[in-house]
């Protein structure tokens, strides 16, 4: 059985400003740079958000890209909840969403530079959550 998933992957147009995007906002810091192909950012204990530059994977030995308005979600404890709203809007960042979910926990919607869908999540998101 698998421990969890490692690594998630955005595709991006300018990653040095989605780098400071996500760094500015959750605090994640580089800690591997593919050069103009991209970086690595740990995004929490044991995980790592990939930004990759749009095309920039293509001439590698495993080729992958990606588009669109794709999604990615954060977790934060439920007693956070407020400070993340002030902290979004301190920032600029329109909360595109806010939505109360059957077991209680709560979800916060907004958009990257990229326009990527992100989600801040408190406890009650899931069954396992």
């Amino acid at each position: 059985m698998s421990e969890g998933i490692l690594e998630s992957s955005l595709y991006v147009d300018d990653v040095t400003a989605s780098a400071r995007f996500y760094e500015k906002i959750f605090g994640f810091r580089v800690i591997s740079d593919f050069g103009d192909r991209g970086c690595a950012m740990q995004a929490g204990n044991r995980q790592v958000l990939l930004l990759f530059r749009k095309g920039g994977s293509l001439q590698i030995q495993s080729p992958h890209d990606g588009s669109g308005e794709l999604h990615v979600a954060f977790a934060i404890p439920a007693s956070e909840l407020a400070s993340w709203e002030a902290w979004l809007a301190e920032n600029g960042i329109a909360v595109e969403e806010t939505r109360t979910w059957e077991r209680g926990g709560q979800s916060l919607y907004f958009r990257d530079p990229d326009r990527h869908l992100v989600e801040i999540a408190t406890p009650g998101v899931w069954s396992i959550y």
